[in-house]
Parts: C-alpha cells; sequence; structure tokens
C-alpha cells in the first residue's frame, strides 16, 4: 500500500483556515489594552476616529471589528463597516489616520483585523461628542484627552530649533522635589512653587523637551518623574 504524503488542496487550506481562527484567539485572549481595542460593530466613524487618532498618537494598535467586549467574536455584519473605518480615518482624523486591514474568518464569522502604526505626523485628532476637534492618546484600554503640556512638548519638537532655558528657582524646586519624592502633579508643582499654571506648564514642557524629566499619563492623573535614560555626563 502506498501513501500519498503531498497536502493536498483541501488539507492546505483547512490548515489556514484553523491558522487563521487561532491567531484572531490568541489575539483576542489578550484582551483590551494600550494597544489593542475590540469593537463590536462600526455605527459611527467620528466615535472610531477617535480610537485611530489614539492609537496613531501613542504606541499604535489594532481595531478587531467583529468583536465583543468580552471576548466573542460575533462577526462584521456588512462590508459598510469597512468603508466606515475608511470614512473616520479620511474623514474625520487631521490629519488622514493611515491604517491596514486584513479579513479573517473565524468560525464562519468575519472578523476585521485593522492595524494602526504609530506615527511622527501627528498630533492627530478627532472630534468630540459635540464635533470639537480633540487630540487624544491611548492609556491602557482607554482613549483619553492629551494634556496642554504634552500638546506643547509636540509642538516644540515638530519644530526641530533647540531651547534654552534658565535654571532658576522653579526648576530646582521642582527637581529637588521629584529627587526627594520620585513623582510629582502639576498641581502639587503649582502649589510648591507659588506659581500660575502657565508658568508651571512651560517649566514642565521645557524639562520633557530637553528628556530631563519624562511624563505618565494615568486615567486619573499625569505624573512626572526624572528621565531614567538621563545620563550625567
Amino acid at each position: 500500500m502506498i501513501f500519498n504524503n503531498k497536502p493536498t488542496p483541501q488539507s492546505f487550506t483547512f490548515k489556514y483556515f484553523l491558522y487563521m481562527s487561532s491567531y484572531i484567539r490568541k489575539l483576542i485572549e489578550l484582551g483590551e489594552h494600550q494597544q489593542q481595542d475590540f469593537k463590536f460593530e462600526i455605527s459611527d466613524s467620528k466615535k472610531i476616529a477617535r480610537s485611530l487618532a489614539a492609537f496613531s498618537n501613542t504606541d499604535g494598535g489594532k481595531l478587531l471589528v467583529g468583536v465583543k467586549d468580552n471576548g466573542i467574536v460575533a462577526g462584521v455584519r456588512s462590508e459598510e463597516e469597512y468603508y466606515m473605518v475608511e470614512a473616520a480615518a479620511q474623514l474625520h482624523c487631521q490629519p488622514e489616520v493611515e491604517f491596514k486591514m486584513k479579513e479573517w474568518n473565524v468560525d464562519g464569522k468575519m472578523v476585521l483585523e485593522i492595524d494602526i502604526p504609530k506615527s511622527k505626523n501627528g498630533p492627530y485628532s478627532a472630534p468630540d461628542k459635540d464635533g470639537k476637534w480633540m487630540v487624544y492618546i491611548r492609556v491602557k484600554d482607554q482613549n483619553i484627552l492629551a494634556n496642554t503640556v504634552l500638546l506643547r512638548v509636540w509642538q516644540l519638537e515638530k519644530r526641530k530649533k533647540g531651547i534654552t532655558i534658565r535654571y532658576t528657582d522653579k526648576e530646582k524646586i521642582l527637581l529637588d522635589y521629584i529627587d526627594n519624592e520620585g513623582v510629582i502633579t502639576l498641581p502639587k508643582f503649582r502649589a510648591i512653587a507659588g506659581i500660575s499654571r502657565k508658568v508651571a506648564e512651560k517649566v514642565l514642557v521645557d524639562l520633557i523637551t530637553l528628556k530631563i524629566i519624562r511624563m505618565d499619563v494615568t486615567e486619573k492623573e499625569v505624573y512626572y518623574h526624572i528621565n531614567p535614560n538621563l545620563r550625567d555626563d
């Protein structure tokens, strides 16, 4: 008896189908996080634009369309959902957000994998619920508004011009506090330095741009600390 081990077209298709299903399921098992979001459906291009902008402004990420928040695969209901993502990227993001799309068949249900790279062409903005253009970033599994300090840092970095700062009492108070406590918030800095919000933000922006301190954004608060990559000459 002779056995033919050469894979048939049918066996290849079956193995590829299993691979597709396994690939998506592994992504789903990771849950929603800083670089991944689930969308059961897309019914509002402006809402999805906020996710596209947030991913582009932060670390990039994936949208899995046709997946519920609890990880259950529901499938994409129509081709319109792809075109709504396209409309979100082109019409409701400024500038236009780039993305790549793949279709995956999981147990007979179609899932769209939307890949959004981190981009240096931003910051990207999208309309909020009232139609006002705002800049969003991704923090864990949420899209939140970028604060004024981050927006000003981006502006300075895009100018690609050097900056000069004076080491005054304000900078000393800030760095001494961080040295002792590890981190500081904007309200705390204002309180201990006795300065206005505008002045405090300028000090933070300058020190971040010079890579002396870094900013960590959480869902509830923004913290500033010494840049761990800072090295004494």
